[in-house]
């Protein structure tokens, strides 16, 4: 489990594509203080198993059902990727709950600025994840844990303050990026609680 604050901007090393699926090589330094092999860790808000780590950073398999739902098959060497290493116990929960279940990846339409480093961006998601969405709650975009402040049919606003335009991948995206959603967990929980009560 995640809680969608990013610990640190990692680089793509290598992104190896197997008959099956591919393996991901990730630079990064901040997240390996307690990396361990077989630990889980959130990549652009996927959560991925590392499969190897050294001083330099880790690499995780990708599965062929990781690159179709998330944005992760773009990824190419250079690419920055959004990283955070799973909650402990004692971890704050200074975000939302984030699994690193990716539901689908939705599209940039639009990214202006709003004057003093603050930005509104504007996601466009599939009409599937929609009955999900409501103003002042919680969405992960990029496993980036954030409040949607307005919904306009199947398009998402949010405000990006700048030190999450700063520290996250945030300020790399453009109109037509590819973005990670996962949409609030608990709201999936009660429509299926619901559903089964009312038949």
């Amino acid at each position: 489990m995640f809680t969608g604050i990013v610990e640190e901007l990692g680089t793509v090393a290598e992104i190896e594509k197997l008959q099956a699926g591919a393996r991901l090589r990730v630079r990064c330094s901040t997240v390996l203080s307690d990396l361990a092999i077989g630990a889980s860790i959130a990549v652009n808000g996927v959560c991925l198993t590392a499969v190897s780590v050294d001083e330099s950073g880790f690499a995780a398999d990708l599965a062929p059902e990781t690159l179709s739902r998330s944005n992760l098959g773009d990824l190419k060497a250079g690419s920055r990727v959004n990283l955070e290493r799973a909650v402990t116990p004692v971890t704050r929960l200074s975000g939302h709950i984030v699994q690193g279940h990716v539901d689908a990846a939705g599209e940039v339409v639009a990214l202006d600025a709003l004057g003093d480093g603050n930005w509104w961006l504007k996601v466009r998601v599939p009409q599937t994840l929609n009955r999900y969405l409501v103003e002042k709650g919680s969405i992960a975009l990029d496993g980036i844990s954030l409040t949607i402040a307005a919904i306009d049919k199947n398009v998402v606003g949010v405000t990006i303050i700048p030190h999450t335009f700063a520290n996250t991948t945030l300020g790399q995206m453009r109109v037509g990026s590819r973005v990670n959603i996962e949409v609030d967990v608990l709201a999936k929980h009660v429509e299926k609680l619901l559903a089964d009560r009312l038949g």
